[in-house]
């Protein structure tokens, strides 16, 4: 039997079934029935006056909570109410039994009925070894049972395939069996329907129709995992104010408070979170989260887009000339880690084989191989243009594309549609295609298969009909959406402006005209970007609001030379970030276009492999790369330089540049191993358990460093002992800056008294903003009097009043104390 369901919860929700005068005769017999089973009885006063929830907490007070049901279930038969009786037994006998069984059910159809493209046929829905392993290191053990993880991703990458066989593999008992007993999937696309609701009717709705279960369920909160799919959907930003949250799980609230307040740990604290969004969100939340934990996933593999090409293609020699082919374009191939366009490029590449079609032409760039996508969707085989028939859907499916994109809209209803000029009967054929989808959570709603096929067609909206004959004011016009694609201002705009540009080039104009049997308006729309972008040029203030890579992007799909070689000589001064290989190739395609250029300021990460890393300026002493996103294989590249005896770097500043626990392994040798290093800077990074490591290596004998910046390290609470071992081993380490980190009263006394050890040789301690109280000034007062080199104690930011700033002042003046500077 499920030992926690026996809870006041549980009973209180049955008496709450009997009636006036069923409960008034259950309160009777409540004098005598205990007797009989051997048991105390309940003084009768507080048994007369409680109502159901005070008698469910009495039964459970004076008896075993086995007992306390035992009674219940006596009585229960003896007011003729044994329908009770069953229906707890069989909850009972384990609602987590009935939960798995539903969650099975429930996920195996999503599995098979959301496969759209079948794009997961060549796969197994159970989880492969890699995936066990990682989703079993997103959670593996820690000091604390309870964690928030953030689990990033672009969209389409796989996140919701991720989840769900993360679902189905929890309910089969093979991953968290003895982490979690139940897990909660939730989501956000579905929950943002919702109005006011509580968690306990959230997590009980589709399977339990009461809330019985929600006492079994919330008797072991640290043995809950709630996931939420999709956090973007919600745009939310997690700043509801602390007073505005609640703590009650039975209290119906906005969904927007019920979710806040879980996620902030107002409501089930001791749970855990797994929040899946887009990269571009979670920055926002991170702050209001209790120490997240930031997990990307990167899609498919080299090795796991070569087995689809394999599967999509069933002639094996055709297979392996497309995945050559991709393969050698960067920019395409780099697209199908992305699974669901995997499926569109090797859907397009099989269409145009089996056309005749030259693949040089189709995979040119990126807008070609979208524009021979969806034309073919719409072109029955063997036919060289549209019928009428077919162009009435693709503009009413561009109409649809574009009025999404300007309101920031991915899932449409049937009037959305119908407003486009797509009618009912239209759905199946669209749907047929797989130009549109249905939506598996909201009932008769429809999305694009990924949001740059809706790009496209935003795109390609443009070229067929204009913006003033849309049907909703807000979709603006070409020269509003280039403005705004170049400045950024729309975070779901990824290849709009690309698109636009791509579809300007001349064989793609040929092939638009050949499809739609007439000429359309290119020149029109090329006219009107030459103007913006000269206007761009005449204005400093616009200038520096471009993205200039986003600009080379566009170029590169336009592949016009005399446009490219006239729009880069409008520019004299860029600045542009690159990230990966085709941001470097795009960027060096417009680069060699540049004579006007004055001024060209860039950063890069992510590009260049191992063996182009070395060690070559050995006059370079400082090296900061703060605010840099550094991945751990950028880490290792770093460290192994820094581990190089050529490299004379002193300074080294790697403030808030997304760095992990698992970094600290590689910066720990680097401690260990280069004695030139004097100051390191890692503030702003979730270093976490990995401090341990960074602590080791720091009272290792060769350690030199005199320098140490932790700000808003998170470390765990085990981390201050080890610091405290730093104090006393290193003799070199001058200056420690600890401030933003929380540091509780009983780690503040452990790192006071190594402080007051002789062998403590620091000159400089930094702690504000650590959440310090006037209790610890007593401690803090005894290193002033006692500590015989520190001269500069930083308390900024703490909370300390009058007595605790007396009490710091008395050591001040005390003979013995050698501080110079207290702020």
């Amino acid at each position: 039997m499920t030992s926690s369901f026996f809870s006041e919860f549980g009973l209180m929700w049955y008496l709450k079934e009997l009636r006036k005068d069923e409960f008034r005769k259950f309160k009777e017999f409540l004098k005598q029935e205990p007797l009989h089973l051997g048991l105390q009885q309940i003084p009768w006063a507080d048994v007369k006056k409680a109502t159901r929830e005070d008698l469910a907490n009495l039964l459970v007070k004076h008896y075993e909570k086995q007992q306390a049901w035992d009674v219940t279930f006596i009585i229960f038969q003896k007011i003729n109410r044994k329908d009770l009786c069953e229906k707890a037994k069989k909850e009972i006998a384990g609602h987590v039994k009935i939960y798995q069984a539903h969650i099975k059910e429930k996920f195996s159809e999503m599995w098979f009925r959301d496969s759209v493209t079948r794009i997961y046929d060549c796969f197994e829905k159970e989880l492969i070894k890699k995936e066990h392993e990682y989703l079993e290191f997103l959670f593996a053990p820690k000091e604390t049972r309870r964690q928030t993880v953030i689990l990033r991703g672009i969209q389409g990458i796989g996140k919701t395939t991720l989840l769900v066989r993360l679902m189905l593999a929890w309910a089969e008992g093979t991953l968290y069996q003895q982490k979690f007993s139940y897990i909660f999937y939730f989501c956000c696309r579905e929950l943002k329907q919702l109005t006011a609701t509580s968690l306990a009717e959230l997590v009980c709705r589709d399977w339990s129709n009461s809330l019985t279960p929600i006492g079994e369920i919330t008797s072991e909160p640290e043995r809950l995992l709630f996931i939420i799919d999709g956090f973007e959907e919600l745009k939310y930003d997690l700043n509801e104010p602390e007073s505005d949250l609640c703590s009650n799980w039975m209290e119906q609230r906005p969904i927007r408070v019920i979710l806040s307040s879980l996620l902030r740990k107002k409501m089930l604290p001791e749970s855990s979170l797994l929040i899946a969004a887009v990269p571009t969100y979670p920055q926002v939340i991170e702050d209001r989260l209790e120490c997240p934990e930031i997990k990307t996933l990167s899609g498919f593999t080299e090795a796991e887009r070569k087995m689809y090409f394999s599967h999509i293609f069933q002639d094996k020699s055709r297979g392996i000339k497309a995945f050559r082919f991709i393969r050698d374009n960067v920019q395409l191939f780099s697209m199908c880690q992305i699974p669901i366009l995997c499926w569109v490029v090797c859907t397009c590449l099989k269409q145009e084989m089996e056309r005749k079609k030259d693949l040089a032409l189709t995979c040119r760039r990126t807008t070609s191989l979208y524009s021979s996508f969806v034309l073919n969707l719409f072109t029955p085989m063997g036919a060289s243009c549209l019928d009428e028939q077919s162009q009435g859907l693709l503009k009413g499916l561009c109409s649809l594309a574009a009025e999404g994109m300007w309101n920031d809209t991915f899932v449409f209803n049937e009037e959305d549609l119908r407003r486009n000029g797509l009618v009912d009967s239209d759905i199946p054929a669209l749907l047929g295609i797989k130009a549109l989808y249905k939506c598996r959570h909201t009932e008769n709603s429809y999305t694009f298969i990924h949001v740059c096929i809706q790009e496209f067609c935003a795109a390609l909206f443009y070229f067929v009909k204009s913006h003033t004959n849309h049907p909703n004011p807000a979709v603006g016009p070409t020269k509003a959406l280039l403005s705004a694609y170049l400045k950024k201002e729309k975070v779901h705009w990824i290849f709009l402006g690309c698109f636009m540009f791509g579809l300007l080039n001349e064989k793609e104009q040929q092939k638009l005209d050949a499809f739609f049997g007439y000429h359309l308006c290119q020149e029109e729309i090329q006219q009107t970007f030459q103007q913006h972008l000269w206007s761009v040029s005449e204005s400093g203030h616009l200038q520096g609001q471009v993205d200039f890579l986003a600009l080379c992007y566009c170029l590169f799909e336009m592949e016009n030379e005399d446009f490219i070689h006239w729009a880069m000589d409008l520019f004299q001064e860029v600045h542009f970030f690159i990230t990966d290989k085709v941001d470097l190739m795009v960027a060096a395609y417009c680069l060699k276009h540049c004579f006007a250029l004055r001024k060209l300021c860039f950063s890069i990460q992510n590009v260049f492999e191992e063996e182009d890393t070395h060690t070559s300026t050995p006059d370079l002493k400082h090296l900061d790369l703060s605010g840099m996103t550094l991945s751990h294989s950028d880490v290792v590249l770093l460290c192994n330089a820094l581990n190089n005896p050529a490299c004379n770097i002193e300074k080294l500043l790697l403030a808030s540049c997304g760095l992990s626990a698992d970094d600290c392994e590689g910066f720990s040798e680097v401690l260990k191993r280069n004695a030139k290093l004097k100051l390191l800077n890692l503030s702003y990074n979730y270093l976490h358990k990995g401090l341990s490591l960074l602590c080791e290596a720091l009272c290792h004998p060769a350690c030199a460093l005199q320098v140490l910046v932790l700000v808003c390290c998170y470390p765990r609470e085990c981390c201050w002992g080890n610091l405290c071992d730093v104090l006393l081993c290193n003799k070199n380490l001058i200056h420690l800056d600890l401030s933003t980190n929380v540091l509780k009263s009983k780690d503040l006394k452990l790192l006071c008294e190594a402080l007051k050890q002789p062998f403590c040789y620091l000159k400089s301690l930094w702690l504000g903003a650590c959440k310090l109280t006037s209790a610890c000034c007593e401690d803090l007062a005894s290193v002033l009097t006692s500590h015989r080199t520190l001269k500069t104690l930083n308390l900024m930011g703490n909370a300390l009043d009058r007595d605790g700033v007396l009490v710091l002042c008395a050591a001040l003046r005390h003979p013995e104390c050698r501080l110079r500077t207290l702020g």
